[in-house]
């Protein structure tokens, strides 16, 4: 009897470690001071970690259950403070590592992140939205599928990976740092991949 209680012990911190996974009840993933939800549906949030900063970023594990593009609604959950780095503060700096997992039964041959501050609207370069605008290197972009990459900020805030493909059932990882310099208490992060035309 005495031997199960370690296997038990094991057990019991797995479950919590998977319920400090959990989204809360109103279907947001948190990590760090911001929230992250699949409610406009299309894609399913299955797990998250990680605080937003450059040493621990947000990893958002994600599956995509077709080749249609998705939006992430990401809300800050704590008071804004703009670039204020101490404290537990929505600063408007996300380091992100998002991992998209292809369920959609196609081969995606690129894939596209566009930020945007009111849905369905471009997000203008003047609005402080954007995949870090201030810098021009790629030290905080890259993707373990794809080879290049290219930023646009005009009319819209977008990044595109391409040169690379990701097989059904296959797994992408892609990192890019997302910068709100006047942060909103809301905003939208579309993903689209791309797929071969018949």
């Amino acid at each position: 009897m005495p031997r199960m209680w370690p296997a038990l012990l094991i057990s019991m911190i797995a479950l919590a470690g998977q319920a400090s996974q959990a989204a809360d009840d109103l279907g947001r993933w948190h990590a760090g001071p911001y929230s992250y939800s699949d409610e406009m549906g299309g894609f399913a949030i299955v797990a998250i970690s990680g605080t937003g900063s450059a040493q621990d970023p947000v990893v958002l594990t994600q599956e995509f259950f077709s080749a249609s593009p998705v939006t992430v609604v990401i809300r800050a959950e704590r008071p804004i403070r703009p670039q204020h780095m101490e404290g537990d503060f929505a600063n408007g700096i996300i380091y992100i590592r998002t991992e998209a997992i292809n369920n959609s039964g196609l081969p995606w041959l690129e894939f596209e992140f566009e930020l945007q501050e009111v849905r369905g609207e471009p997000s203008i370069f003047g609005d402080g939205l954007s995949f870090d605008q201030r810098r021009t290197d790629s030290v905080n972009i890259s993707s373990d599928r794809f080879e290049e990459f290219s930023r646009d900020y005009e009319p819209f805030d977008r990044l595109l990976y391409r040169n690379g493909t990701v097989d059904p059932g296959e797994t992408a990882r892609f990192d890019f740092l997302i910068t709100d310099f006047t942060p909103r208490w809301q905003f939208f992060l579309v993903q689209d991949p791309t797929v071969p035309f018949s």
